[in-house]
């Protein structure tokens, strides 16, 4: 299978100077990211994370594989690539396959993350549940629910929600993104680890809209609203040309989780 999303061929990107950095908690290390072009033009770039010696996580690959998940599911979202480059970080040259993604706000449109808005423009006592419904977001929420659950995601704060305003005045939510630390992440290169991990035990999430649990989640906003069910067959494409960036380990406990969720989804559905 041909994928536009990957590109294996090693990209010479040592002038890409690393200016963003962010530390997690969830996963002890660094997160590197960095901005080319502008306006229409602009690219986002994201490392995966770095423990001050080397890049031991899978967010990049994930990245595509939520979003190809997304792709299916008919759900608006972000396009990542995953890129082979050579990059250079702190005077250090590394090969590690990196993720770039398109400015998806049209011109003169402002973005702000969900948390911000809510601060601004909620009613006394609302939750930002009840606040998102109000704004006409509930299917979209619903949506991201469902796929945060299926990909295990332990990372959905209220700045990785973003509100764009256009010029005329409306106001919508944007397309779903970073959604890198999930699945197996924090498991870096640990295949022991990788291979032992059950695909239903609760994970530990940030979570601006609704709870902690992802279950309890989908529970609420069940069924979802999707173009179409997931499908064994789909495999192949949520981890085609994916073998050159990660381990055969890796690749067979993504499509376990994901698979095994979808179907606890189902029986939740048909219950």
């Amino acid at each position: 299978m041909r994928c536009y999303d990957v590109v294996r061929k090693l990209q010479d990107r040592r002038d890409i100077a690393w200016s963003e950095r962010a530390n997690s908690s969830g996963t002890a290390g660094t997160y590197l990211k960095a901005r080319t072009g502008i306006g229409a033009r602009a690219q986002y770039l994201k490392l995966p994370r770095y423990n001050g010696v080397r890049f031991d996580g899978s967010e990049c690959i994930n990245e595509v594989v939520a979003s190809r998940l997304m792709r299916l599911f008919g759900i608006e979202h972000v396009d990542y690539r995953l890129i082979h480059a050579l990059v250079q970080v702190d005077g250090v040259e590394h090969e590690v396959w990196l993720n770039a993604s398109k400015n998806f706000r049209a011109p003169g449109e402002r973005k702000m993350a969900l948390g911000t808005y809510y601060e601004l423009h909620s009613q006394a006592g609302e939750s930002p549940w009840a606040f998102c419904e109000r704004n006409g977001w509930g299917e979209r929420i619903a949506q991201m629910m469902l796929v945060d659950y299926l990909i295990a995601n332990r990372d959905r704060h209220g700045s990785n929600i973003e509100v764009i305003a256009s010029r005329d005045g409306t106001v919508r939510l944007a397309p779903i993104f970073d959604s890198g630390l999930s699945l197996l992440a924090p498991y870096g290169e640990d295949k022991e680890r990788i291979a032992a991990f059950d695909p239903l035990s609760p994970v530990m999430t940030t979570n601006f809209v609704g709870e902690r649990s992802l279950e309890e989640n989908v529970r609420r906003v069940a069924p979802v609203a999707i173009a179409r069910p997931l499908d064994c067959t789909d495999r192949e494409t949520l981890i085609a040309g994916l073998e050159d960036a990660a381990s055969e380990v890796l690749l067979d406990a993504i499509w376990n989780v994901i698979w095994s969720r979808w179907c606890w989804y189902e029986r939740l559905c048909s219950a």
